[in-house]
């Protein structure tokens, strides 16, 4: 399975009222704490792949819910589309501790401040406003997508973006991860 996904700087107030104008849905909150992690016997910068553990709860709750998270290498040069693989874990640091005594040495952690939404008519889409320390404001669309529909699940992506009056042009490749040690 691949995550299509296209990602551009955008002032969230306006967004949001854009969503609110399309009668967007909803989909709730989450605090996200992502942390990546360096691997023993490769470089994943080099290799454009990323390991991850993902915390993640909602906005009003404490207690957060932790999965790990493969991305592949980005399959294209208009989109972050790229395979991924995740599941679910029962104690993320218990799986800290095992990703460390193999050698995986945490590289960076990044915080955002997360809100879903769906458009009716863009049917598996996902619309996120991003708010992530350190580096900014950001809108992400994303879908899932098999090896067969890669192209018109992007082409999908890059219309919810001009429904949202956001410009495709100032599409943002490099990962949040990327962003925030670049500074």
């Amino acid at each position: 399975m691949y995550e299509v996904e296209v990602k551009v700087p955008a002032d969230l107030e306006r967004v949001r009222d854009r969503l609110t104008e399309l009668e967007a849905t909803s989909l709730g909150a989450v605090v996200q704490t992502d942390t990546y992690y360096d691997a023993p016997h490769r470089s994943f910068p080099e290799t454009d792949e990323a390991l991850r553990i993902r915390r993640e709860r909602p906005v009003d709750e404490q207690d957060p819910e932790a999965v790990v998270t493969y991305k592949g290498p980005l399959v294209d040069d208009e989109s972050k589309t790229r395979e991924e693989i995740e599941t679910g874990l029962e104690d993320g640091q218990a799986f800290d501790a095992v990703l460390r005594n193999l050698g995986f040495d945490p590289a960076a952690t990044v915080r955002k401040r997360r809100e879903r939404f769906e458009l009716g008519d863009f049917e598996g889409y996902t619309i996120t406003c991003d708010a992530v320390d350190g580096v900014g404001e950001y809108v992400e669309v994303e879908t899932d997508a098999t090896d067969d529909d890669l192209e018109s699940a992007r082409e999908g992506a890059f219309e919810v973006l001009e429904r949202l009056g956001l410009e495709a042009e100032e599409t943002v490749r490099t990962s949040y991860l990327g962003l925030l040690l670049e500074d």
